[in-house]
């Protein structure tokens, strides 16, 4: 078996020349992969749903080279509205949209992992494999914008899952809710990991004309193999930077986000990350730390194991030393930056080297003034 990071597909499917992957020599030395290992997968193994009382496992006659991953099934998402709140102190937004649920990007500390429970399925290789697709999510946002109790405010899209993962080429749905979007010049502030979204670049900078539209790039490394392996179906770090200087050439507010910052292991790359992003136009940086909620845990403990068994108890202990002695505190307040000494470490070389780079903290506050209910919209619905 090859191991490290060759063992993932040849090329993304986010990018537009996969055979050109310009992937560096990596300082990190490659692990071999555990014997359940699925190319191009972030999970390695299948924790238990904590709602379930059967669980999935391999036989352990199972041959990964003749089985090597398991295949992306897409799966009819009947959701009767798609705008969905939350009261949580610790995230800029209230409302959000999800075109999706689950991810094939497959990143191994996704916090979102464990939503894939509630619909019956794991939160490790199912969160990337079985994919939720919310086909009729643009009629729902019309509906919802249309609304007379909706009031303008800024849509975070997505909340628990990548709006530009791979089969959104295909798809097209969250350009149709960015479609919708900009017929009522109602603000959207985007978190993705994938270069696709320059694709809209045409809808981004029609909504950025009124004030209502910011990006945000998730950046974890620069260091090709670390981050293919981190996000195996996420666009390269290259790509990430390439998107940012799309973004900024077109007048779109973009920024990054070093999310999430992993003691030990990328928490050294603060620096460069910075500055890389402002050369390529980033107009803000931010900065979440590592948090490993309920089955996402033994997922990352065995992506270490495979990865980085040398810095695997290191790394944990940091972790938990941020924590509370666990791997994830979920209290408000804390949940996304943790406390004590090595926070406190964390987040002042974070703000030395952001004031470095030159890039501020604060991202740019969207308008609803030029929102508007468009009268074909109003007519559809009786209004």
């Amino acid at each position: 078996m090859k191991t490290g990071a060759k063992n993932g597909p040849r090329g993304r499917a986010d990018s537009p020349d996969p055979a050109a992957s310009g992937r560096a020599e990596s300082p990190y030395p490659a692990a071999a992969l555990p014997p359940n290992h699925s190319r191009g997968r972030g999970a390695a193994i299948n924790p238990p749903n904590r709602f379930e009382s059967l669980s999935f496992e391999r036989d352990e006659n199972w041959n990964p080279e003749e089985d090597p991953s398991p295949k992306t099934r897409f799966l009819r998402d009947l959701s009767q509205s798609i705008i969905t709140f939350n009261n949580s102190p610790d995230i800029p937004f209230t409302a959000s949209l999800n075109p999706y649920r689950g991810c094939e990007h497959g990143c191994a500390y996704c916090y979102a992992r464990p939503f894939h429970e509630y619909l019956g399925f794991s939160a490790g290789p199912d969160f990337e494999t079985r994919i939720m697709v919310k086909e009729n999510a643009p009629e729902l946002l019309r509906k919802e914008l249309s609304a007379r109790n909706w009031k303008p405010q800024m849509l975070a899209l997505s909340g628990v899952t990548d709006p530009y993962q791979p089969i959104e080429r295909r798809l097209q749905i969250t350009r149709r809710c960015l479609t919708v979007l900009a017929e009522f010049r109602n603000p959207v502030g985007i978190v993705t990991k994938n270069h696709l979204v320059t694709r809209d670049i045409d809808l981004l900078r029609e909504l950025a004309d009124h004030n209502a539209a910011a990006v945000n790039i998730s950046i974890t490394s620069l260091n090709p193999d670390l981050a293919h392996n981190l996000e195996p179906r996420a666009s390269a770090p290259r790509q990430r930077l390439a998107a940012v200087e799309a973004l900024a050439n077109a007048g779109i507010p973009v920024g990054i986000l070093m999310a999430p910052l992993i003691p030990v292991l990328n928490e050294s790359e603060i620096p460069a990350v910075l500055k890389a992003a402002k050369d390529a136009g980033a107009k803000w940086a931010g900065l979440v730390v590592l948090r490993l909620p309920y089955a996402v845990g033994p997922i990352f403990e065995q992506w270490l194991e495979s990865h980085f068994p040398e810095k695997k108890d290191k790394v944990l202990n940091r972790v938990r030393a941020l924590r509370g002695s666990k791997l994830n505190d979920p209290r408000f307040g804390s949940r996304m930056t943790g406390e004590g000494i090595f926070a406190e470490q964390i987040f002042r070389m974070f703000e030395v080297a952001r004031r470095k780079a030159g890039l501020p903290e604060d991202r740019p506050e969207l308008s609803t003034s030029a929102f508007r209910r468009p009268e074909s919209a109003q007519l559809k619905l009786g209004l």
